[in-house]
């Protein structure tokens, strides 16, 4: 069975995670592998003579063992790694969908943290945690050139305890301190809202086994207070760091009637997989625009690449984070296991991501506010003394301070789906 595993943060960086026998046994049998560097063994077992003997402080073998392991991981990409029972375990756990820490979604860059999104709700999310924020110290010790699983370790701990992470962030010309207090961490992966008459919106925060069934009773829910089928819905998957690959592949599957969702290739015949969508639309062709940002990455990212590809939605937003690789959890008869980068991932379209993202369709950039007063915006009723409209009662300014708590007036990027949709919309009765 494939699956995607989410590690790091509190922990748990996003990982696609292919358990079953056929890759235990193949970690296994050393009669495929190539011969031996038996030259490069021997220099390898002097070197490892020469610390026992002479280092400054006695090491046991174990010790000497586990980080060289992790030092030759190391050498490849950032998200191979040795996990030890604890971690193994650890990771089993939380794929449960609750686990304690912060709620921040990690990778290792350069031997610093770096953000790839917080989770909607958590404490980091909370404390204003951005994508793309550096994490350079825990709790006063600098993380530069520890492993990433160490700094996941180091951000977990009791619920109700304190962490202070040092962040460095874009635009901002000193690094500063965020006190975080540890919480467990619940997943809801989606939730929607009504945006206008027939028009929803979902977000979809993480991808987990059960995200599918969930975003479609959130589409359910939505056209029953409707009254009747959505005629558009934006799909946010804006800092969503991704999570169970075949959560991901049901997702696109809603909303997809034939063709590929996503592929996967490697250098061994049981890395190279397939998925195709199954015939059913649950918005029965209806127009849509998914948000990304570059918080969105790995499931995400198949997810929006899907639907790109085959013309099912409008993608808006900034370029995405750029996750497209495999990773495979190989356990190890002492407990432990190696998660080892086996593949890549493709789109419909045959493109990988990897290191590169999805560009959207329309590019979208975060507004600033200008220091200067916007004088041309001044309207009658902002000018003291103004005379009132005898017309309007108190109804009417209720009603007007509701409209202007909507999702789509709050947040710049839900509004200009929304208008997307509605032009959408038009061109197809136009054209029909």
């Amino acid at each position: 069975m494939k699956l995607t595993k989410l590690q790091g943060f509190t922990a748990v960086l996003i990982v696609f995670s292919f358990l079953g026998m056929t890759q235990v046994s193949r970690a296994d049998d050393g009669s495929q592998a190539d011969a031996l560097p038996i030259e490069d063994l021997r220099l390898f077992a002097e070197i490892f003579s020469m610390i026992k003997r002479d280092y400054v402080e006695p090491i046991d073998d174990a010790t000497l063992l586990r980080d060289a392991v992790r030092g030759m991981l190391g050498g490849l990409d950032p998200h191979s790694g040795y996990l030890d029972p604890s971690s193994f375990h650890d990771i089993n756990v939380d794929t449960r969908g609750e686990f304690g820490g912060l709620g921040i979604e990690v990778t290792l860059d350069e031997g610093v943290i770096r953000v790839v999104a917080p989770i909607d709700g958590t404490p980091a999310d909370r404390a204003g945690i951005q994508s793309g924020d550096l994490i350079i110290r825990l709790d006063g010790k600098t993380v530069k050139g520890n492993s990433l699983d160490s700094a996941v370790e180091q951000m977990r701990g009791e619920p109700g305890s304190e962490i202070t992470l040092t962040i460095v962030r874009e635009g901002v010309d000193q690094p500063f301190d965020v006190t975080l207090k540890r919480a467990i961490i619940q997943l809801h992966s989606a939730r929607g809202e009504l945006l206008e008459d027939r028009y929803g919106y979902v977000r979809v925060s993480q991808f987990q086994s059960g995200t599918s069934a969930s975003l479609r009773r959130q589409i359910e829910k939505l056209e029953e207070a409707a009254g009747e089928p959505l005629t558009g819905l934006v799909l946010d998957l804006r800092n969503n760091p991704g999570g169970v690959l075949n959560g991901a592949v049901e997702v696109s599957d809603l909303f997809l009637r034939e063709g590929v969702i996503v592929s996967t290739r490697g250098r061994t015949a049981d890395a190279d997989y397939t998925f195709s969508a199954t015939a059913r639309d649950v918005l029965e062709g209806a127009p849509m625009v998914v948000l990304v940002n570059r918080g969105s990455a790995s499931a995400s990212e198949i997810v929006a690449g899907a639907l790109q590809d085959h013309g099912r939605a409008l993608i808006l937003g900034t370029k995405t984070f750029g996750k497209g690789s495999v990773q495979t959890i190989l356990p190890m008869n002492n407990g432990a296991a190696l998660k080892l980068t086996t593949a890549r991932y493709y789109t419909p379209n045959g493109r990988s991501i990897q290191a590169t993202g999805i560009e959207p369709d329309i590019v979208s950039r975060r507004l600033q506010l200008s220091d200067q007063p916007n004088r041309s915006g001044t309207r009658e009723a902002d000018l003291a003394g103004h005379l009132q409209n005898e017309s309007t009662d108190s109804g009417d300014e209720a009603g007007a301070a509701e409209q202007a708590e909507r999702l789509q007036d709050r947040d710049f990027e839900v509004g200009e789906a929304l208008n997307l949709l509605k032009g959408m919309v038009l061109a197809r009765r136009q054209t029909g």
